[in-house]
């Protein structure tokens, strides 16, 4: 039965992606201009007859300009532009504004003289893709450095020096999205698992490398127990102020403040947090933006306390300082889940995994929380809804700890 099913998996996949399908290079070659606190990108497309248009989407904030194309180059608004590629070899060229600021005097992305951390995201927008059938583009993603400036990193898979391969087998416009951090870097590098883990940042911004390595080497095993998923590649960066006082994930990264602590006073851990968002890729509709953050939150909790660096009485410690924390909270239902609505997120998860435990544990297959997340991985999007049918099935029955009025 098992060998059925991966004959018939493997012959999908043929079908998805045909052998004779056509391979198509997409070369995005980045240059960093300090100097005008700006990118200049171009992608070079090995075959513009096989790409009917890209369609970009550009944003509201006006961080795009000076386009040149190959082809026709048409802005129905500021907010959309259109590459239709001339044929054969076809090139477009534009700027990118680096610089952003999350909220006043906070950074998200900058470049400075010596170095810029930023998400690819923003140097290549999204867009939505038209090409010939059986069309496969072949993505890659080149640096060009300003001098003195020593390495860049990305969270994609290294192939030469400043290149790097992007391939996403969900997308079929393959970009570079995720954090990137280049210029005057220092990196640590281990191997975790079966991922590539590279924990980088500017010199001088105060990123201990080397602690946050530890941490995640003591979490790691523990981690994968929880989410099947063996990323490739993880990308740690970091830096001081002006940046964003937080953690932001994206995709095989995640960006975090040199002054965050690895574990607060509470006992959570926004290293932690963050690399569950990257593990779990977990997002939720319909006002259930607790599920996201709550997971991320419990884990940070849970995964510090399988590790063995939690103590039983300062784990109940941590639970007593969320129920101080919580107790305003009268609901979970919203579409940002705010400190206090985590802090009760995180009790109910606790209070749901013991639940599910005691309902299981006299059966062949005794489950927990980590069952019901593992079943919110295989969604696109996840809703109370969703998350209350999937627990009640791994438990078996109807559950008391998610008949509450936070949740309705």
């Amino acid at each position: 039965m098992l060998m059925r099913r991966l004959l018939v998996s493997v012959a999908l996949l043929s079908l998805s992606t045909p052998l004779w399908a056509k391979k198509v290079d997409l070369d995005y070659h980045v240059r960093f201009l300090p100097e005008t606190e700006q990118a200049e990108v171009r992608l070079v497309l090995e075959d513009g007859t096989r790409v009917k248009s890209l369609d970009f989407d550009l944003g509201t904030l006006g961080a795009y300009s000076d386009f040149s194309a190959d082809g026709e180059w048409t802005q129905s608004s500021p907010e959309r532009g259109i590459w239709t590629p001339a044929k054969g070899e076809a090139t477009l060229t534009y700027r990118v504004r680096i610089n952003h600021e999350r909220i006043p005097g906070r950074f998200d992305a900058r470049i400075t003289d010596d170095w810029a951390l930023l998400r690819g995201d923003d140097l290549v927008p999204s867009a939505k893709l038209k090409q010939e059938d059986f069309t496969v583009l072949v993505s890659r993603l080149h640096f060009t450095l300003p001098k003195g400036w020593k390495a860049v990193e990305t969270g994609w898979p290294r192939i030469g020096k400043n290149k790097f391969r992007i391939d996403n087998p969900q997308r079929k416009f393959d970009r570079p999205t995720g954090w990137m951090v280049a210029g005057k870097i220092g990196t640590r590098r281990a191997k975790l698992g079966e991922t590539d883990v590279a924990i980088a940042a500017p010199v001088g911004e105060g990123m201990r490398r080397m602690d946050v390595m530890t941490l995640l080497t003591f979490i790691w095993p523990h981690a994968q127990e929880v989410f099947p998923r063996d990323p490739a590649k993880l990308l740690i960066v970091g830096a001081g102020d002006p940046m964003w006082r937080g953690g932001l994930s994206a995709t095989n990264s995640y960006y975090m403040h040199t002054d965050r602590p690895l574990v607060s006073e509470n006992g959570t851990s926004s290293l932690v947090h963050e690399l569950v968002h990257v593990f779990s890729r977990i997002r939720a509709r319909d006002r259930s933006d607790w599920i996201t953050e709550g997971l991320a939150e419990y884990y940070a909790i849970e995964l510090m306390r399988r590790a063995g660096g939690l103590s039983e009485e300062r784990y109940q410690k941590i639970r007593e300082d969320l129920i101080r924390w919580s107790k305003p909270v009268d609901s979970l239902r919203t579409d940002r889940s705010t400190g206090p609505v985590t802090a009760r997120a995180v009790l109910l998860l606790q209070e749901l995994d013991r639940e599910i435990r005691q309902a299981t544990k006299s059966t062949t297959q005794p489950r927990s929380l980590d069952d019901v997340t593992r079943g919110l991985m295989r969604l696109d999007k996840a809703t109370t809804q969703d998350f209350i049918e999937i627990s009640e099935n791994v438990m078996g029955g109807a559950s008391d700890v998610l008949d509450n009025k936070l949740l309705r």
